[in-house]
């Protein structure tokens, strides 16, 4: 006998190593196959190509995401130079070549320290940035021709590892980004060749973390949805782990708890942002944040 939809899942983030090839509406469709679940989503896109980390949200804990999606991340990647491609990286039509044979090691660490700190970045006209209301992938699949306005982002960190020559007029570089929500490595790679005068696209992607998330404690997505249903372990994160891992906690009484129950306001604690409220049974209330002498209700997780 199959199990009623939503019965008996608790709501949790799901930690996905995200396998090649895979779509992230791909990952959440088998994560509600595996449970039987219809209220799943994620928190923020990995390209097809891309592997590692996809925080997925199960039932109520999808009201988290918005705010996990926001913090840095953490990616290895390989940039090709020497190629351009429609698409920045290598799943797309090249659509220039030119020699890099003869850049060395200074020239192409100086061109990706520049793509470091604060940044005035193009995305790529093949991605998820909507334009009237429609994703520019699909305007470009469409014929159209998409220019995106750029968009500041900040490259905290850009370590270069490994430079080798797969090819004698092309060269890859192994490096490590560290940046804020919003960041397209594949830009990186696009504005590095460009400025080298041979193009750059990508031509591997792994994110390795988002904020306190690690790939480190993933699982593929079945084994993290088929662990959740079997009362949690690897790669799942219950409701009040998955917000305090995230925000300040904050312990309230259980009359504090009924009253944001109610979408009433508590007495301010004096910690700015927010907070997870959690009861003294350990269950998640609220995200809350002081207004003045009081704290209100941002987003209330009532029981059940």
């Amino acid at each position: 006998m199959s199990r009623r939809p939503d019965a008996d899942v608790p709501p949790a983030l799901l930690l996905v190593d995200k396998a090649p090839g895979m779509t992230s509406h791909d990952v959440v469709a088998r994560a509600r196959r595996v449970l039987s679940v219809r209220k799943v989503g994620h928190a923020g896109t990995l390209d097809p190509m891309a592997t590692g980390l996809l925080i997925l949200g199960v039932g109520a804990a999808t009201r988290l995401l918005g705010y996990v999606g926001g913090h840095d991340k953490t990616y290895e990647a390989t940039i090709r130079l020497g190629q351009s491609t429609v698409t920045d990286d290598r799943e797309g039509e090249v659509l220039s070549t030119a020699s890099a044979a003869h850049l060395d090691a200074v020239a192409i660490g100086a061109a990706l320290a520049a793509q470091t700190g604060a940044l005035l970045q193009v995305p790529s006209a093949v991605s998820a940035v909507k334009v009237e209301g429609r994703r520019a992938y699909d305007r470009v699949r469409a014929g159209e021709a998409v220019e995106l306005a750029p968009r500041p982002v900040t490259v905290h960190r850009l370590d270069v590892h490994r430079i080798t020559r797969p090819a004698p007029a092309l060269v890859d570089v192994d490096v490590t980004v560290s940046c804020t929500a919003g960041t397209y490595i594949r830009a990186i790679a696009r504005d590095a060749g460009a400025a080298l005068g041979v193009g750059g696209h990508l031509t591997a992607l792994r994110r390795t973390a988002s904020g306190p998330f690690s790939v480190g404690d993933a699982a593929p997505v079945e084994d993290a949805a088929a662990t959740l249903a079997s009362g949690g372990g690897a790669g799942v994160l219950g409701l009040t782990d998955a917000a305090t891992a995230v925000f300040a906690s904050r312990l309230v009484t259980a009359e504090e708890a009924r009253a944001l129950a109610y979408g009433q306001r508590i007495p301010a604690s004096g910690t700015p942002g927010l907070q997870a409220a959690v009861d003294e049974d350990g269950r998640l209330v609220a995200l809350v944040e002081d207004a003045g002498p009081t704290a209100r209700v941002a987003v209330g997780f009532p029981p059940g």
